[in-house]
């Protein structure tokens, strides 16, 4: 049986790093969520064989907290393990390390298995015989703080709207999870980023959001350095919004 616990070796790719020679959020968030992949794929449960049975997994939320971002040309590993396993969610955690006791930071995330075709959510724990189960662990900690649901006020207001395009969009056919923190991200200008470092980005999944559709971002400020966000979609085909996403970003100064 494989450890419960996968390693996964990464490095920070000089085009994946911003102007400060470091990796860029949305792309650690993309190594994170291809360990995960990595790690359900080698375990029994992954994207490959839940494709041969109609399901897939989404996430639903997703916290990263770091001290600091890995440094272009710079290896780093992405450990991951499964939490919990309930019916319809599982949750997922990671840690982000380099070499010897160098630790960039942590993740916190909530899965959950939905049927292609329906969209509707499935038993996670009924998947190739429960494997699942065989690769919960209990004893590993994650030390940063469970992402949550986010709050945003009715005070929040307009900054920005874009249409979603074809890159926009990933294997399951509807807007990928870390478009959603680039986005957010851009909303910042070069000066913040210059004086700024990003302690904490939390997401939370609300809906589906599909090539063609209109992302408006409602943003609030909470002090001086803590920020939430509202995402609304205005849909293609009968201009209806909904809100999709919400999230939170903490920073700190340099």
């Amino acid at each position: 049986m494989k450890d419960k616990v996968g390693k996964y070796k990464f490095l920070a790719e000089p085009f994946h790093c911003d102007f400060n020679r470091r990796l860029l959020m949305g792309h650690l968030g993309n190594h994170l969520l291809n360990a995960a992949d990595f790690h359900s794929l080698d375990r029994g449960f992954g994207m490959n064989y839940l494709s041969t049975i109609d399901k897939t997994w989404v996430l639903s939320r997703l916290a990263i907290e770091v001290e600091e971002m890995p440094e272009m040309y710079g290896d780093f590993f992405v450990e991951t393990w499964v939490d919990t396993a309930m019916k319809y969610f599982t949750k997922r955690n990671f840690s982000i390390v380099g070499n010897g006791e160098k630790v960039y930071g942590y993740g916190r995330s909530v899965w959950a298995m939905i049927d292609i075709k329906t969209r509707q959510p499935q038993n996670i724990l009924e998947i190739n015989g429960g494997s699942i189960n065989l690769y919960i662990e209990k004893e590993r900690e994650c030390p940063i703080e469970p992402s949550s649901r986010v709050q945003v006020s009715q005070q929040a207001g307009l900054v920005r709207a874009i249409d979603t395009f074809y890159s926009d969009v990933d294997i399951n056919g509807h807007v990928n999870s870390i478009k959603y923190i680039e986005h957010v991200l851009d909303l910042f200008d070069l000066d913040w980023y210059r004086a700024h470092c990003l302690k904490r980005f939390e997401v939370a999944y609300v809906a589906e959001t599909y090539c063609g559709d209109r992302l408006n971002f409602y943003q609030e400020k909470i002090n001086d350095l803590d920020f939430s966000f509202r995402i609304t979609k205005t849909e293609k085909e009968g201009g209806n919004e909904a809100e999709v996403c919400r999230a939170k970003l903490a920073f700190v100064p340099k």
